[in-house]
């Protein structure tokens, strides 16, 4: 799968340990919009996904976890590879620990039903919200977050994906 970018803050060199979490996230556009949670709670938008469990293929991972998140039924044969962003730093939690994430995106497409969502605590808490929007709308919104628990790099490399994806007319 071919790198999309890193986001490196260069701010490890004092950490003792790593911590690695990859992710999977699915890429489904429907007519010029691109399908993404909306945290209500923080106003923010993500692409569809999550962590990669043990033994499970990233493939597989977003299978599952577009389908829990946002309730879209992903048609397994369509799942393609997009790219991957690489992510490191010092963890925002444990100063001594490098925090390191490879978050590899699927271009794939998913049935017309929509299903219940099956979100974890801290999802319903920030009341997850399937949204077909327009890639430019998602961009503004997450270069205007001002409180989160996040990370501000999570709200950029979103950003980041969704102007590849324009740049490439894959979105307007």
């Amino acid at each position: 799968m071919k790198l999309l970018f890193a986001l490196d803050k260069k701010d490890y060199g004092q950490c003792t340990h790593t911590f690695t979490r990859d992710s999977a996230r699915g890429i489904i556009i429907r007519n010029g919009k691109v399908a993404m949670i909306h945290s209500l709670k923080y106003d923010y938008y993500k692409f569809p996904g999550g962590g990669i469990e043990s033994g499970e293929s990233p493939a597989d991972a977003v299978i599952r976890e577009v389908r829990e998140e946002a309730g879209l039924i992903v048609i397994p044969e369509s799942v393609r590879e997009y790219g991957y962003v690489h992510r490191i730093q010092r963890s925002d939690k444990d100063p001594s620990e490098c925090f390191v994430q490879d978050n590899y995106y699927y271009l794939c497409e998913a049935s017309e039903e929509i299903a219940s969502q099956c979100l974890d605590d801290y999802e319903a808490q920030e009341s997850y919200r399937l949204e077909f929007v327009e890639p430019a709308a998602a961009i503004r919104k997450n270069r205007e977050v001002k409180e989160s628990p996040y990370n501000p790099l999570m709200f950029e490399r979103e950003s980041r994906v969704l102007e590849g994806l324009i740049a490439e007319g894959l979105l307007k």
